[in-house]
C-alpha cells in the first residue's frame, strides 16, 4: 500500500472491517479485490449501467463511482450480504421463474435495485417498475422477465381481501 493510504472502518455485510485503502480506490474495487466479494460486478465503471449497485446505509448506490474512503463509518451491503434476506430470496425465485436473468452479469445489481423498488414502491405498476429500474441496464433479457419478476413479488406481498 502506498504512503498515502488511509485507514477506514466500515461494516460490510454485517461484519466490522478495518482496512488501509488508497484515497482513489473505488468501493467496487475495494469490495472485489480486498474483501473478495465478487458478486459486485463492474460494467461501465461510470455509474451508468447499475451492475455495481450495492447498499450503503440501506440505500442503493453505485460502487464504481463511490470512493471507499467515503464509506468510512458506514454500512455496506453487497448482493452476498442479501443471501439470508427473505425479500432477496423472493426476488431470486421470481427472477428464475420469470426468466429475468440470462447471462447473469447484471443480476446482482438488478436484485439490489429490485429489492429497493419492492420496499419503496409497493403499489408500483409495470410502468413505475420500468422507471424505477431504468438505471440498471441488461443486454440480454429485454426487461420483460425482470419487470414480471418484480411485479410477481409486489403482487404476492399485497394484502389479500378476507
Amino acid at each position: 500500500m502506498n504512503q498515502h493510504a488511509r485507514t477506514i472502518s466500515l461494516t460490510v455485510n454485517g461484519h466490522a472491517v478495518t482496512a488501509a485503502v488508497a484515497p482513489r480506490t473505488h468501493l467496487a474495487d475495494f469490495l472485489r479485490e480486498q474483501r473478495l466479494l465478487t458478486g459486485t460486478h463492474l460494467g461501465c465503471e461510470h455509474g451508468v449501467c447499475g451492475a455495481c449497485t450495492i447498499l450503503i446505509d440501506g440505500e442503493p448506490a453505485r460502487s464504481c463511482i463511490t470512493y471507499a474512503v467515503a464509506c468510512d463509518g458506514r454500512s455496506v451491503t453487497t448482493v452476498e450480504g442479501l443471501d439470508a434476506d427473505p425479500l432477496a430470496a423472493e426476488l431470486r425465485d421470481a427472477f428464475s421463474a420469470e426468466h429475468g436473468l440470462q447471462c447473469g452479469f447484471c443480476t446482482p445489481g438488478m436484485l439490489v435495485a429490485a429489492r429497493d423498488v419492492v420496499q419503496r414502491l409497493p403499489d408500483a405498476d409495470d410502468a413505475a417498475v420500468r422507471v424505477a429500474m431504468s438505471g440498471n441496464l441488461c443486454r440480454c433479457t429485454g426487461y420483460v422477465g425482470i419487470v414480471n419478476a418484480i411485479r410477481r413479488v409486489l403482487d404476492a406481498r399485497k394484502p389479500r381481501p378476507e
